[in-house]
């Protein structure tokens, strides 16, 4: 049982990726997408393990002293992850051998390996191996007088043991080059895949002389962190431009073997690499389960998947002609990805080629690779715009292409920022500038997700967009913040590193005040994180009074509800479900007048203390309400969601024979789809 009142932050992330795990055993789930959970499974814990177990691993060269001021006991926490990540790895073996392949051959398709190959796929298979992978092979022998081969970063790699000779060798399997996945010659109605790793084991006897006893494979994380030294000072793109050259050569965090290998095989490559006990890591045959996000679907079927939900069309929005003139009407939502994102790519280019238009400032966090929103700043460049881009430099794996954009922006004549020295901009905000008889009306867009056309399909997010001036005044107070380091003063938007963390605060106080004096109390809160422990003690203190909170947290959540006499009126659900819940909604009844807020800013310390994040009030009464339904469908859920407690079980949210099925991102889809 759960002892503090803080869950450890990594534990509890292990418990979101459990979560993960657990859509991947669901068998309501359609196979291919079991298997992109996998996938995703694979993905996060490979990021995980170079940025917070690298991190981790870092507080052990600190002095005891240090350490027990931050209250950090790496060693205790390495070892309850390691231990939380070897169950997982079982139920991950248990879910691919025991369930997706079974299935899968139910279907007719199977993955085989080089033990199975009939004459043809040899043959194929043979062929196949000559022409694409050898000339990719870099065979290397481990010997005394050769320098060791560099094992990059999240590569897959052949460790070779001869039958005759204590030599070793390395191959890697260029599964960045290839497809990770080759469809063989079929019979019938049967279709047969191999792993690339295999075609490269049934042919490895042309690439050694020596014959091989066996092929072991292993892959190396490393640590992500770019350890900019002293961001303060100096030109940081610059330190960042040189930091991201040395990423994938930071320390190793995880050393993935096959254990199978003997553990004198084993040893010697913990000696020869100079790895640690605490990086090895046991794993099977096969690594880099990432890759399964493009496993073959020959059969070409739509059941396998999904079914389609195509972005809706705003029904008000769709058919007008003028972006900015219906917004100088009246407020709007949009909801990604039930809505299409397309709508904000026309109000920049509308803005672009509009000749009243002066000015757009935009932040940009995370950016797509091929961005529409960044072809239609250029645009508005070409046209003689002022256009002012704050750029996050920092956005951990998303900073080369940032940079990149932010280079093409500037050479297009914007004006360029980038992230001042710690702090991250990570607000999502957008304001477009025009004249109106001789006044500059100004337009804005305030959302819970990046500017990022490809993910708003993914994710699931909330954009204002509205003209009214006591929002859009604001909003120019944080480009001036940005701009010219003038602190905001907001009495509408809860701006942070200023106001938002107090003004939460005192918004749970509100609560509480109210308890006490027997009026309503009730508060609904919607995150991706829960981390800060101020905030979380707020909520035991509300909890106490007799505040009853309801808290839908994605990812994240040191809270341990349930607790009596600290936390029994607190419930948590989180949903794992098809889209990514993204968005941040939060919700204050104060005794019926009720009010609530969209924000970028989860309730971590990050984002209250360190980074530019913006919440904004949803004034207009209509929009109120459609995102207060959207809050009770995803509360009301029964099918993805699951509750939070002190033992990080992941129970599913139980439904009674009596009660509807309510799966919440549907339900959220089918309300958008017949709302007028």
């Amino acid at each position: 049982m759960q002892e503090s009142p803080y869950i450890k932050r990594d534990v509890s992330w292990l418990a979101f990726n459990h979560r993960v795990l657990q859509e991947a055993q669901d068998k309501r789930v359609p196979l291919y997408e079991r298997i992109k959970f996998l996938a995703i499974y694979s993905s996060n814990l490979d990021e995980f393990f170079r940025v917070r177990v690298a991190s981790l691993r870092s507080f052990k060269d600190l002095k005891k002293k240090t350490r027990k001021a931050l209250a950090v006991k790496p060693k205790k926490e390495l070892k309850q992850i390691q231990q939380m990540v070897a169950q997982q790895q079982q139920m991950f073996g248990r879910i691919f051998r025991g369930e997706i392949l079974p299935a899968l051959q139910e279907k007719g398709i199977y993955l085989i390996d080089e033990t199975a190959y009939d004459e043809e796929q040899r043959h194929f298979v043979t062929k196949y191996f000559t022409t694409h992978i050898q000339p990719l092979l870099k065979p290397v022998y481990l010997t005394e007088n050769e320098p060791l081969p560099f094992l990059e970063n999240a590569q897959l790699y052949f460790v070779i043991l001869f039958q005759a000779s204590e030599k070793l060798a390395i191959v890697n399997i260029p599964s960045t080059q290839l497809s990770r996945f080759v469809e063989l010659p079929s019979l019938h109605s049967k279709h047969y895949i191999t792993f690339l790793d295999d075609i490269i084991r049934y042919n490895l006897h042309t690439v050694f002389d020596e014959k091989i006893e066996n092929a072991y494979a292993i892959k190396l994380s490393r640590d992500a962190e770019l350890n900019i030294e002293n961001e303060y000072e100096g030109n940081l793109v610059e330190k960042i431009k040189k930091g991201l050259k040395t990423r994938n050569i930071g320390l190793p965090t995880r050393f993935l073997y096959d254990s199978t290998m003997s553990e004198a095989l084993l040893l010697k490559l913990k000696t020869t690499f100079q790895l640690g006990k605490n990086d090895l890591i046991p794993g099977a045959r096969y690594h880099n389960f990432n890759d399964f996000f493009s496993f073959p679907n020959p059969l070409k079927d739509s059941s396998l998947q999904d079914i389609s939900l195509p972005p809706l069309s705003h029904p008000a929005l769709e058919n007008e002609d003028s972006l900015l003139a219906a917004i100088h009407k009246k407020d709007y939502l949009l909801h990604f990805p039930y809505q299409k994102y397309d709508y904000v790519i026309r109000l920049i280019q509308e803005a672009a080629m509009d000749a009243q238009v002066q000015s757009i400032r935009i932040t940009l966090y995370r950016v797509a690779s091929k961005s529409a929103i960044v072809t239609a700043l250029l645009e508005a460049c070409e046209q003689g715009k002022q256009v002012t881009v704050f750029i996050e430099a920092k956005a951990r794996f998303d900073e080369e292409n940032n940079l990149q954009w932010g280079a093409k922006l500037e050479a297009a004549g914007a004006t360029v920022f980038y992230s001042q020295p710690g702090i991250k901009v990570h607000s999502k905000i957008l304001l477009i500038s025009r004249l109106e008889n001789e006044i500059l009306q100004q337009y804005a867009y305030i959302a819970t997700g990046n500017f990022n056309e490809k993910t708003a399909r993914l994710y699931t997010d909330h954009a204002l967009l509205t003209a009214d001036p006591r929002l859009t005044s604001e909003v120019l107070q944080v480009f001036d913040y940005l701009e010219h380091k003038k602190e905001p003063d907001c009495k509408h938007l809860l701006v942070s590193p200023f106001t938002l963390r107090q003004r939460f605060l005192e918004l749970v106080d509100r609560e509480i005040a109210h308890a006490q004096a027997g009026r309503k109390a009730s508060i609904r809160l919607k995150m991706n994180s829960l981390e800060d422990k101020r905030m979380i003690d707020k909520l035991y203190e509300a909890s106490q009074a007799g505040v009853q909170i309801q808290l839908i947290v994605r990812g994240i959540c040191r809270l341990v509800p349930g607790v009596e006499g600290k936390s029994e009126n607190i419930e948590i659900i989180s949903i794992v479900d098809r889209f990514l819940e993204h968005a941040r909604i939060y919700w204050f009844n104060n005794n019926g007048e009720e009010g609530l807020y969209i924000a970028s800013a989860d309730w971590m310390t990050r984002n209250l203390d360190h980074r530019v994040e913006v919440a904004v009030p949803i004034y207009n009464p209509q929009l109120f309400n459609e995102l207060c339904t959207i809050l009770a469908i995803q509360w009301q859920d029964n099918t993805k969601a699951r509750h939070l407690n002190a033992d990080l079980t992941n129970v599913y949210k139980p439904k009674s024979d009596m009660e509807p099925r309510v799966h919440a991102q549907l339900d959220t889809y089918r309300y958008l789809q017949h709302k007028p």
